[in-house]
């Protein structure tokens, strides 16, 4: 049984990195990794603008991470925590990468909504569990959670 208190801490420190990635001038979005005994491993934020690099979504930027530092036969314990519901891409790599469970805050849909066709963000309306349920693994997804709390890290950023 998953202690739904842990997760929303460990939501809110996604959100704290989404705020420091806009802070840093890149898209509002943040992701950690957590291991099996609940301590954060590892954190990211988007890097899309000042990487220059349009696949450096934080949950990708996370991946790489946990990639070089954690044994690949130790992710499937870990959880990743993100300020959004990852896109099909982030969920690509998520599945590739080994991890266990996601838990996320706001809905790809609820995102859609705040910016719209913004060239910056070009939607996949491919809900996150819909590509890792394709995979031959299951791999757990928790969310929407705190949803009003991760959007406000969106406040003015898109208009």
């Amino acid at each position: 049984m998953t202690d739904i208190s842990a997760d929303l801490e460990h939501l809110r420190r996604a959100i704290a990195v989404a705020d420091a990635a806009r802070s840093h001038g890149n898209h509002p979005f943040g992701a950690i990794l957590v291991a099996p005994d609940g301590s954060v491993a590892l954190e990211a934020e988007n890097t899309v603008n000042t990487e220059k690099d349009i696949t450096g979504h934080a949950e990708t930027n996370l991946v790489r991470l946990a990639g070089r530092a954690i044994p690949g036969d130790e992710l499937p314990g870990y959880t990743l925590y993100t300020s959004c519901e990852p896109c099909a891409m982030c969920s690509g790599a998520i599945y590739w990468s080994g991890i266990g469970r996601v838990v996320y805050a706001l809905p790809e849909e609820a995102l859609y909504a705040m910016t719209g066709d913004h060239a910056d963000n070009p939607t996949l309306a491919l809900p996150s569990r819909t590509v890792l349920a394709a995979g031959s693994r299951v791999i757990e997804v928790s969310g929407p959670h705190l949803e009003e709390e991760a959007a406000a890290s969106h406040q003015g950023f898109w208009g």
